[in-house]
């Protein structure tokens, strides 16, 4: 496996995955896929941050970070990460997310936040981003929005943090 920069001609494999990865039962396209190319458009996906996971030249996996605010500051929004089903529980999520963490803190990003499972990402250094001062844009969210502090990462970094303006459309 090899985890790579997207490049230009991966769009259609890494919308595949996403779709793929989260399906609905309707047949519709999944948001994740859609929240993508909006990112894209908007200008607000960090290209340094849109990796894939390849295996034998087929993208297999993407992961997206996004421009984020933590109140008027820079942050970093995690997500989507996908896998094709046919390659989940091999690892390529888990090597997405190590590579995913590892470029954020060469960037010199302070914070990475996501919504997501506490079980699962507690695994990556992620815990629940409330008792740190960063809370969700929305409070439902609060037992589900989690950090993972980088290098660049200090204490008066809290506030409200604020996703890329396509995740209002998700």
């Amino acid at each position: 496996m090899l985890i790579r920069r997207e490049i230009p001609g991966d769009e259609l494999a890494i919308h595949g995955v996403h779709n793929a990865a989260f399906a609905g039962e309707n047949g519709s396209t999944a948001p994740e896929a859609l929240l993508v190319n909006q990112l894209r458009v908007a200008g607000d996906a960090v290209p340094e941050l849109s990796l894939v996971a390849e295996i034998r030249d087929t993208v297999v996996g993407h992961v997206l970070g996004s421009h984020a605010r933590l109140d008027e500051r820079p942050s970093l929004g995690l997500g989507p990460l996908g896998v094709l089903p046919i390659h989940q529980q091999q690892g390529i999520g888990t090597a997405l997310m190590h590579a995913f963490l590892a470029a954020a803190d060469a960037l010199g990003f302070p914070e990475a936040v996501l919504l997501g499972d506490p079980v699962y990402y507690r695994r990556f250094g992620f815990r629940l981003a409330r008792p740190l001062g960063v809370l969700p844009p929305n409070p439902e969210w609060t037992q589900h929005f989690q950090i993972r502090t980088l290098a660049a990462w200090t204490d008066r970094r809290a506030g409200v943090f604020h996703y890329a303006p396509a995740f209002d459309d998700v």
